[in-house]
C-alpha cells in the first residue's frame, strides 16, 4: 500500500521547483514525476505515413520491453505517479506481456493508447478486468476509404467491432474505465467528424479531435485539415512552422518523462526517436537520471532557448487555439 501523502507532497515538491526554474532561470529539480509514459515496444502492426514508427523513418532499433526491467521502473516510481501512458511509440498490444504489465499498474491511473486491431471479445473483458482508467482507440476515418488512407494496412471494421467490444465489457462489468475515441483531423477525413461524433454516442466514448502532426517534409500539403483550429503549423518565411512561439519553459521536463522499450530516459513524448537521451535504467536508477546532470542540462537548455531544441518542432505545449 502507497502511503498517501506521498504523491501530493511530491506534486507539490516538482510544481515549486518548476516554478523556481521558470522564474530564476536556473534548472532546480527536486521531487520525482507525477505522470510518465513507458514504451512497450515499438513494433507496429500498421504503416501510418506520419508516425516514425510505422512509416519507417524510425532510426533506433526495435524490440519489447523485458518484464524484469518494467517491474524495476514500476516499483520505483508507482509511489509518486499519479498518472502512466502504457504507450509511446509502437502497439503496445503487440507486447505478449500486455496484459502482465497492465496487471502492475493498479495503484496508478493507468492511460492505455491502441490502434484498436487487437480488441477481440476475449481482449475487451480482459481490458477492462486489467483496471486502466483510460482506454483511448485510434479511429481517424468513418469509412474503409477514408480510414484506411492514412491507417495504412488498417481494417475499418475491426477496429469499429473492437470499439463496439470495449463498450459491450464496459457496460456488462459496470467498468468506470473511459473509453476514448481519438480522431485525428485530417484534409481527407474532417468533413467526417459529425459522424465520429454520432459514433461516439452511440457506443458510449468520449471523443478527443487530435491536431495531425507532420513529420515528413512533403506531407504538409497533402494532409492538412482545411479547417484551421485543426492544424497546428502555419507558413513562416516561407516554411511551415509550429505556431507556436516556444516559450523557454516547458512542464514536461518536471513532470512528465518517457522510458523507451529498451530503458532509455527521454524528456518527453515528442522525442520519439531518442535523439535526447537522458539515461539508461539496464545502468542507473530512475533517480539517479532525473536528477543527473546530463538530464539538467537539458533542463536549462529549455530554460534559456527552447526554440533551438529539434524535438520541440511539433511540441503543443504553450499552444493555443488549436485543438491537440
Amino acid at each position: 500500500m502507497i502511503n498517501a501523502l506521498i504523491r501530493p507532497a511530491n506534486t507539490l515538491t516538482a510544481a515549486v521547483s518548476f516554478l523556481q526554474s521558470t522564474f530564476t532561470g536556473r534548472a532546480v529539480i527536486k521531487g520525482m514525476p507525477v505522470s510518465a509514459g513507458i514504451e512497450l515496444t515499438n513494433y507496429c502492426n500498421l504503416n501510418c505515413p506520419e508516425c516514425l514508427s510505422g512509416s519507417g523513418m524510425m532510426k533506433r532499433s526495435r524490440g519489447y520491453m523485458n518484464p524484469d526491467l518494467f517491474t524495476r521502473i514500476i516499483t520505483e516510481l508507482k509511489p509518486y505517479l499519479y498518472s502512466l501512458n502504457l504507450y509511446f511509440q509502437g502497439e503496445p498490444m503487440l507486447h505478449p506481456g500486455f496484459f502482465s504489465f497492465l496487471g502492475k499498474c493498479r495503484e496508478i491511473n493507468t492511460i492505455v493508447s491502441t490502434n484498436g486491431h487487437f480488441l477481440s471479445q476475449e481482449n475487451a473483458e480482459r481490458m477492462v478486468k486489467s483496471g486502466p482508467g483510460r482506454l483511448i482507440v485510434s479511429l481517424d476515418g468513418m469509412d474503409k476509404e477514408t480510414y484506411s488512407g492514412y491507417r495504412v494496412k488498417g481494417d475499418f471494421l475491426k477496429v469499429t467491432e473492437g470499439i463496439r467490444n470495449v463498450a459491450d465489457a464496459v457496460k456488462k462489468h459496470r467498468s468506470p474505465l473511459k473509453l476514448e475515441i481519438q480522431f485525428l483531423v485530417n484534409r481527407f477525413n474532417e468533413h467526417q467528424i459529425p459522424e465520429a461524433k454520432k459514433f461516439a454516442r452511440m457506443v458510449n466514448a468520449g471523443l478527443k479531435l487530435k491536431s495531425m502532426q507532420i513529420i515528413s517534409r512533403t506531407g504538409f500539403d497533402k494532409w492538412l485539415p482545411e479547417r484551421r483550429r485543426f492544424r497546428r503549423y502555419e507558413i513562416r518565411n516561407n516554411e511551415y512552422a509550429i505556431k507556436s512561439s516556444l516559450p523557454d519553459r516547458c512542464a514536461r521536463l518536471w513532470f512528465n518523462p518517457v522510458i523507451t522499450w529498451d530503458g532509455k530516459v527521454l524528456p518527453c513524448c515528442f522525442d520519439k526517436d531518442a535523439e535526447f537521451i537522458m539515461g539508461d535504467l539496464n545502468e542507473d536508477s530512475f533517480r539517479e537520471i532525473w536528477n543527473g546532470p546530463k538530464y539538467r542540462s537539458f533542463r536549462k537548455s529549455i530554460l534559456t532557448g527552447r526554440s533551438m531544441t529539434d524535438i520541440c518542432r511539433n511540441c503543443t505545449s504553450g499552444l493555443r487555439g488549436v485543438t491537440y
